[in-house]
């Protein structure tokens, strides 16, 4: 077996989500995900082995990526921990909640089934086959690089008719939930371990999040949801207030008997105000109107914000905290595509949904091992410098002020491990200029 070869602060970091996993087999941890982030071409788990030397007891290290993936809820409080500990929140936390499908290949790939695709691409395919992930993720703000997503948890979606196909509920104990079900038990979860800091927790979603299951569960997290409104959302004015000495029997109103037209408030030319943002990290100038409505689906009061784009369009946001600023409303809305990134970078860079693996605990740890590595990554870069992590003289044509990318971490990470490697191997005597040259070229082309 290979000996891991990561940093000082990582091996940390994997030998305390380790220690949470049975004493007898929780050492596997940490060369398997050596594994993962040294993994070439197409990132099974049969490419960890290879790369962390493993392949001769590849048996027991496939047992134990099912063991891990019952697990999961538990390791993910440490990652969280992890997080709070390097970035040390000030203001207000912000969640993001979305979901993303993995294509996947072969039969009998439990939990697999026809999704909707998101992203048909040229050849216009309306349904894909494989997972579909509702994911969790803290968007944090760094201060040189904006808004970064860190994922945290995630909760394999099934349709009700693939759970009867596949025998689920009798094989792996799965019952049905809705994406919605799914995301009001991620925020239960994110408020629990996130009450102690003291601070408001305000969550983001896609507009087909805001649904009463979900805002009901935010609600009963105590946590401020931020989404986006349909056109034709049915918006009622606030009732008039009543006054001391003139109540009635019965409860006061809490929908207003006024019907608000979404549409209407948009094409009336007066109320539209303008403010400078910062917005995806740019200065924008917004058009917007604002005002107070009440919501079903939302139990009560909410602040609509009506936004004009330079084409004429528009768009409808709301938020559950009545006194909440554009400012703090719009930034929220453009710090989820933070999560649109983090789905990017962990398909493209680390390889989610190219596992083969075909047991339902083992795709499950598949992809949080793959979701904790992005995270774990951030956090290792969070303190170090841009020149740190990638050197642009090597790319006179690209930009020198852009931030470094996730895959410019991963391979400064990858970089740093090898150094460290070398340095101990070479601590028994002085090695040759040439050879310290033409190692740094192969670290070069190796990350």
């Amino acid at each position: 077996m290979a000996t891991p070869c990561l940093t000082t602060d990582m091996t940390a970091w994997i030998k305390r989500l380790a220690s949470l996993l049975d004493p007898r087999v929780e050492w596997r941890l940490l060369p398997l995900m050596t594994g993962l982030l040294f993994a070439t071409g197409r990132r099974t788990v049969s490419s960890w082995l290879r790369a962390a030397e493993l392949g001769k007891h590849y048996q027991d290290y496939y047992y134990f990526v099912s063991a891990v993936g019952h697990k999961v809820k538990w390791l993910a409080a440490v990652v969280l921990r992890s997080a709070v500990d390097v970035i040390a929140p000030q203001g207000r936390i912000l969640l993001a909640i979305d979901d993303t499908p993995t294509k996947r290949y072969g039969p009998k790939v439990e939990g697999a089934g026809i999704h909707h695709n998101p992203t048909p691409g040229p050849a216009g395919a309306a349904f894909l086959y494989g997972h579909v992930w509702v994911t969790l993720a803290w968007v944090v703000r760094h201060p040189r690089w904006g808004a970064i997503g860190l994922p945290l948890l995630a909760c394999l979606y099934v349709r009700q008719k693939d759970i009867d196909e596949q025998h689920l509920t009798f094989l792996r104990k799965v019952i049905f939930r809705t994406k919605l079900v799914m995301a009001g038990e991620l925020l239960a979860w994110a408020a629990a371990r996130l009450k102690a800091l003291g601070r408001q927790l305000w969550v983001v979603a896609d507009g087909a999040y805001a649904k009463t299951p979900f805002l009901r569960e935010a609600a009963a997290a105590g946590m401020i949801v931020v989404s986006r409104l349909r056109h034709d959302a049915a918006l009622w004015d606030v009732p008039m207030p009543v006054l001391a000495g003139q109540r009635r029997r019965g409860r006061p109103r809490t929908y207003g008997k006024q019907a608000i037209s979404l549409a209407k408030r948009a094409g009336q030319r007066r109320g539209w105000q303008s403010e400078t943002l910062v917005l995806y990290g740019v200065e924008v100038q917004k058009r917007y109107k604002t005002f107070l409505a009440t919501y079903r689906p939302a139990a009560g009061l909410i602040r609509v914000v009506l936004v004009k784009e330079d084409d004429g369009t528009w768009r409808a946001y709301f938020c559950t905290k009545a006194d909440a600023s554009v400012a703090e409303i719009l930034e929220a809305v453009a710090d989820r595509s933070a999560l649109e990134q983090v789905y990017h970078d962990v398909k493209e860079v680390h390889g989610l949904g190219e596992a083969q693996t075909r047991n339902y605990w083992s795709n499950v740890a598949v992809v949080h091992l793959t979701l904790w590595w992005h995270t774990l990554i951030e956090l290792w870069a969070w303190h170090r410098s841009d020149r740190e992590l990638v050197d642009r003289r090597l790319s006179p044509w690209d930009d020198e002020d852009r931030r470094p990318s996730h895959a410019d971490k991963r391979n400064a990470l990858r970089r740093q491990c090898l150094q460290e490697e070398f340095q101990v191997g070479a601590a028994g005597g002085t090695v040759p200029r040439k050879i310290r040259r033409l190692w740094r070229r192969l670290v070069k082309l190796v990350a």
